[in-house]
């Protein structure tokens, strides 16, 4: 039952940063563009990445600490689901255009972001 009280609490946590991270960003973005989500999915790709790689791998945490920041923060601040929404929300509104780089910049700039903190965990 401890397990999923230490997920839980992660997860309330990210959910909560998400929200405010989200709406931050578009204080200095336009809002056509889904750059809050983006923003969110890139750090909590390397956020997951440095978990893994920098700390858990090399046994500086626990695995309560390891289900608490991974499993609880990063996916209750990682938005995904979000992301996947707003896409077809671009495509309903014929932003293909925008719709196409929001994949693209989510698959590529999450997967950079990982393997980013991946390299700098091996230095």
């Amino acid at each position: 039952m401890i397990k999923y009280l230490i997920v839980s609490g992660g997860a309330a946590i990210g959910g909560a940063l998400r929200y405010w991270l989200s709406n931050f960003v578009y204080k200095f973005l336009p809002t056509n563009f889904p750059y809050g989500t983006l923003t969110v999915n890139f750090l909590g790709s390397f956020i997951l990445g440095f978990v893994m790689f920098a700390l858990y791998d090399k046994e500086l945490i626990s695995q309560d600490m390891r289900l608490f920041l991974t499993i609880g923060f990063c996916g209750g601040f990682t938005t995904f689901s979000t992301f996947s929404l707003e896409t077809v929300n671009l495509m309903k509104n014929s932003e293909f255009l925008f719709a196409s780089l929001n994949i693209f910049f989510n698959v590529f700039l999450c997967l950079a972001g990982t393997y980013l903190a991946y390299i700098l965990s091996n230095r």
